[in-house]
């Protein structure tokens, strides 16, 4: 996208990234996108993202909560720990929290709340912090499950 404007690399971070909003304004867009194989909601991502390169969307999250020396891998879990983490991903069927290990726990959808919900957003959201407990712990998986429900 870049050459077709007639940017180089180069260009972004410096004064000019200021100009590539500009030229794509001044383009045929729908053009462009055919040329590029990207739809035009894409274009308009990629140009507003060129204006803040560097951005780093996890920089707005909380830092991790960390662990005293007696819980650091995923061998110091054991069922019943309840532990504080923080919200990583929010998916269909669950959350993703990282509880200061090298591997993220899941807490299902079912296990987040005691009433029921059709999607985990009505309950929690990406940077939370939340009180967790250790349900199952399958090492050779990697895999943690957890609950909210404490």
């Amino acid at each position: 996208m870049m050459e077709e404007c007639g940017f180089k690399l180069a260009d972004i971070g410096t004064a000019e990234k200021g100009k590539i909003r500009d030229r794509v304004k001044q383009t045929d867009k729908k053009s462009l996108c055919e040329r590029l194989g990207i739809g035009l909601p894409t274009l308009n991502d990629i140009v507003e993202e060129l204006q803040t390169p560097g951005r780093d969307p996890r920089d707005e999250l909380p830092a991790p909560i960390m662990r005293s020396g007696d819980i650091m891998e995923i061998t110091d879990l054991k069922p019943g720990m309840e532990l504080m983490g923080t919200v990583r991903n929010v998916i269909d069927f669950g959350a993703f929290v990282d509880i200061g290990v090298h591997e993220d726990g899941l807490v299902h959808i079912s296990q987040i709340c005691d009433r029921f919900i059709k999607h985990p957003l009505e309950a929690v959201k990406v940077g939370e912090v939340v009180k967790v407990k250790v349900l199952d712990v399958d090492v050779k998986r990697k895999r943690i499950s957890l609950t909210m429900k404490i």
